[in-house]
């Protein structure tokens, strides 16, 4: 068997008295598409701020591609290939979308940039930026400076920043919040466009893009793990429905 891309192991997280997430464990295979949901405060954001390094767990064990990452700092995770996006806005507005990809493909390739004349002169990363943004059905944005984008597309070119450092796992923090329905259409076609070798785990409230994404779904409740499963036994777990998915959702 392959090396699962990501492992948690008993993690939990103490703020003094109060216990933000207790004992949560969950595996992310090479090529999952795994959903994290749960309603407000339940720990989602807490859980894949250890994941990515910063907060340190009080407790369990973290490991990407079987190497231990407990401890390590998140410039070190995201060297080893562990990558996210946030849910505020990391652009640079006056930059073009290439440009800014190209700043990401410099990072990753190691070069001594200032700040983003070496994106126009590296035939690598001009080339490299191209055909990422072609892959992802971005190519119309590419001489677009961000400033003049809408906030859905930005959400996209964030999504392109960080697929640019070639993530092993690739962890989502709510890539749909405040996008419009439209939006949030052309999010899911990026989405189903991200390379099948490619591990995700997103975290998300908008049931639809999940249940269109994932293959299995883990639910958080008060710091812990509810349960896990596919889509079709999350949709039907009658105590889902009761703390978070309601009778809301139809799809």
């Amino acid at each position: 068997m392959s090396v699962p891309a990501l492992t948690v192991e008993g993690i939990s997280k103490n703020f003094g008295g109060l216990r933000v997430a207790r004992e949560i464990s969950l595996t992310l295979e090479a090529g999952a598409r795994r959903a994290l949901i749960g309603p407000n405060g339940a720990g989602k954001t807490t859980l894949v701020n250890m994941i990515s390094g910063l907060l340190k767990p009080s407790a369990g064990t973290i490991r990407l591609a079987g190497v231990d990452i407990t401890g390590a700092s998140p410039e070190r995770r995201v060297a080893m290939g562990l990558a996210r996006t946030f849910q505020i806005s990391s652009l640079f507005p006056s930059l073009t979308v290439a440009e800014n990809v190209g700043l990401s493909f410099e990072a990753r390739f190691g070069l001594d940039r200032k700040l983003w004349g070496n994106v126009r002169k590296s035939a690598a990363v001009v080339d490299n930026a191209a055909a990422l943004l072609d892959s992802l059905g971005l190519s119309d944005l590419a001489a677009r400076r961000v400033a003049d984008l809408p906030y859905g597309q930005r959400r996209l070119v964030e999504i392109a920043l960080v697929l640019a450092l070639e993530p092993k796992p690739l962890l989502l923090d709510e890539p749909a919040a405040g996008l419009a329905a439209a939006d949030r259409g052309a999010l899911l076609d990026l989405l189903l466009r991200l390379p099948a070798e490619l591990s995700v785990l997103v975290i998300e409230h908008d049931m639809s893009l999940v249940f269109r994404l994932a293959q299995r779904i883990t639910v958080l409740v008060e710091g812990g793990v509810l349960t896990e499963g596919s889509v079709a036994e999350i949709r039907s777990d009658p105590r889902v429905r009761d703390v978070y998915l309601g009778t809301r959702v139809h799809v």
